[in-house]
């Protein structure tokens, strides 16, 4: 935090808190000017729903409303029709909670809220409702106009008191992710650092578009932001996904080249210089995108069946120099445009996506169904040991296991994240009695309380702003002003207090206990998921025929290789030199591009390059780890050689640099290919 920062910005998580602590003590305030029978979910849902950014509380508001309203609809379907089978109606709802817990992790997006939400909205109003299922439509309808309420006051305070847009936030990062891939293209086209620097920062840009992505999503919701704005903000996102692989593929050629063939060529050791100084000059002092071009088609050489294996590899770095500057022209003319507030839709841009702008995702559906069945088991037991043992406020515990489980499927290690959930819930238990039995007696009016709720509020406020105490500050929050239960009348007991707080935390214990079975396995073995995945994307795009856009599979792989990079600790030496050098997101968007070349080839070229293509989607998907198998080599050799002899120049040309990059993706150290009839010599 730097002095010169303006005062908003500076003390921006104290202002959050503020805000924060304002919208609940309305929305509270409200709830019981409305006489709703409990006023204290309005006030927990504000700190629920809030978040710094107005856009991020906008989304998360609608999608909780949303949630909310499934939710109900579906506690009045199931509760009147089987409350007399309890057993059968703690099935349907687990099932339920289940069921949409699998959803909501398929999805991935701040949308796989809605999903959640319905899910255990379901467990909070139906299990508290079995002792009188009568009353369970005007108990859904309560529960809707209290969740409402909090949203609507979390959302206006958030978009008029000292509104903080998406928008900045998210073209900063990206601004600044541009900056250091600007950074990387000069030291890679200069041969500049250790290998090491350069994968370090591969994978930091890696992990950052996945972060810009999450954030992005938010733009929609937010009122703040000028839609072409968000419109050019999501053109230059398409680029940023094609940009990391373009710069790897860069260094890999050059690699390949090596030091003694670029002092063979000068001329193209000029042009690596004059691209790396393209590249980070500023908009006054820089060439037109056109020269550039023009300079790399100066050295564009007629590829044919005698070519050399360096000629190829020069062809293919010259095809990926070109992509370099239509990439990085676009992000300066978008970047410009958005700054201008001028409509990108106007701009002449070079690069265009087939799939849009829509973000592709991860998603592993078996991890999806061990983590719903885990909830779905967490809650049975917990309806099993308050049925068996007729305790009265045994409700909370299946209810507090559907949120527990909920909360944090999505987490390598969710058990351990349930655990502190449990333990800062304790905090929040002995805080409540602290308020319920010494304090609120002695208070008489909703000024003073008030005043006795600010200090513990704004405290929970503050650490929910901070990214580090986030779910602390949620835990807290949430579970106080859950458990406080502040109405219009003061009916608190001690023993009531204390059944309910028994049973809260054994809720949460049993979901600890179950989730830690059924999610065994860390972040090693989803780390390994995570490449065989790769493995099986690439398969596909080999089998595909080229049906599938490059952006759309650079989307995709990048989200898993952000996914991937938390855990690159836990590979084999392999798989982490495959995921710091983007090889299988290189080797797909290669073979994409081949099998789009391969239209214009003649019948007998096609024939090889769909063997080979046959025979690595073979390969792929019976991936192992260690290398791929060396019949493999000579299968694309005997393509590269065929290839070389067909008479259509440019689908030649682009098979060929597809080829380059499919070989040099998966055999890096295999000796050069050599222009002979008998390519399996190269194996």
């Amino acid at each position: 935090m730097r002095p010169d920062e303006p005062f908003l910005v500076r003390h921006a998580d104290l202002i959050f808190a503020l805000k924060t602590f304002a919208a609940s003590m309305l929305a509270l305030v409200i709830a019981l000017a409305m006489d709703l029978p409990r006023p204290y979910w309005a006030m927990a849902t504000v700190y629920i729903t809030s978040q710094p950014l107005a856009g991020a509380t906008s989304s998360k508001a609608f999608f909780r409303v949303m949630g909310t309203l499934v939710g109900a609809i579906m506690t009045v379907a199931l509760v009147p029709n089987l409350v007399n089978a309890p057993e059968l109606l703690c099935l349907a709802i687990a099932l339920w909670v289940g069921l949409c817990l699998y959803l909501s992790l398929l999805d991935g997006t701040p949308r796989s809220y809605v999903f959640m939400l319905a899910g255990y909205t379901v467990a909070l109003i139906g299990f508290p409702s079995v002792s009188d299922p009568g009353a369970i439509f005007d108990t859904a309808v309560a529960r809707l106009e209290e969740i409402s309420l909090g949203i609507i006051c979390a959302s206006l305070v958030s978009t008029i008191v000292f509104p903080r847009s998406v928008a900045p936030a998210v073209a900063g990062r990206v601004d600044s992710w541009l900056f250091d891939a600007r950074r990387l293209s000069q030291v890679v086209l200069l041969r500049e650092g250790t290998v090491e620097t350069r994968r370090g920062k591969r994978l930091k840009l890696a992990t950052d578009i996945v972060e810009i992505d999450t954030l992005s999503t938010h733009l929609a919701y937010d009122r703040l932001t000028d839609r072409s704005a968000v419109t050019g903000l999501g053109e230059i996102r398409l680029r940023m996904l094609m940009l990391l692989p373009v710069i790897a593929s860069l260094e890999d050629r050059l690699a390949a080249l090596g030091e003694d063939a670029l002092r063979r060529q000068p001329e193209l050791k000029r042009l690596l210089e004059d691209l790396a100084q393209w590249i980070v000059s500023e908009v006054s002092t820089r060439q037109p995108a056109e020269r550039i071009r023009a300079m790399i088609a100066e050295r564009q050489a007629v590829l044919d069946d005698s070519a050399s294996w360096e000629r190829i590899i020069i062809t293919s770095l010259l095809a990926r120099l070109r992509e370099l500057v239509d990439l990085s022209r676009d992000c300066r003319e978008l970047t410009e445009a958005i700054a201008d507030n001028r409509n990108v839709s106007t701009l002449d841009l070079a690069f265009h996506s087939e799939a849009g702008a829509a973000p592709v995702r991860h998603r592993d559906r078996g991890m999806a169904l061990w983590s719903a069945a885990g909830a779905a088991v967490a809650i049975l037991i917990c309806c099993a040991f308050w049925i068996g043992t007729g305790w009265p406020d045994g409700a909370s515990a299946p209810m507090m296991a559907a949120v527990a489980c909920s909360f944090f499927a999505a987490q390598d290690e969710p058990a351990r994240f349930i655990r502190s959930f449990g333990l800062w819930s304790l905090v929040a238990i002995v805080v409540v009695a602290i308020y319920l039995f010494p304090l609120v007696p002695a208070i008489s009016d909703i000024e003073l309380l008030v005043v006795a709720l600010a200090p513990t509020f704004l405290l929970y406020g503050f650490l929910i702003a901070r990214p580090a105490t986030a779910g602390t500050g949620m835990a807290l929050a949430a579970n106080t002003a859950t458990l406080l239960a502040l109405q219009s009348t003061y009916i608190a007991d001690f023993v009531s207090y204390a059944n309910s707080a028994v049973a809260f935390f054994v809720g949460v214990l049993i979901a600890e206990l179950v989730t830690r079975i059924a999610r065994g396995v860390g972040a090693e073995w989803i780390a390994n998921r995570l490449v065989l995945s790769s493995w099986i994307t690439i398969a596909v795009a080999a089998e595909r025929r080229g049906k599938r856009d490059r952006a759309e599979f650079a989307g995709l792989m990048l989200h898993r290789l952000g996914l991937l990079v938390q855990r690159i600790a836990f590979l084999s030496e392999s798989d982490r030199r495959d995921a710091d050098s983007l090889v299988q997101l290189r080797i797909g968007i290669n073979i994409i591009d081949l099998r789009r070349a391969r239209y214009g080839l003649a019948a007998s070229t096609i024939a090889v390059i769909d063997d080979m293509l046959d025979q690595l989607a073979i390969a792929c998907r019976n991936y192992a780890g260690g290398g791929m198998p060396r019949e493999l080599l000579v299968s694309v050799d005997r393509a590269l050689a065929q290839a070389v002899k067909d008479p259509n120049d440019s689908p030649r040309e682009d098979a060929l640099i597809g080829l380059v990059g499919i070989r040099r993706g998966l055999f890096p150290d295999a000796p050069a290919y050599r222009p002979r009839a008998d390519a399996s010599v190269a194996a």
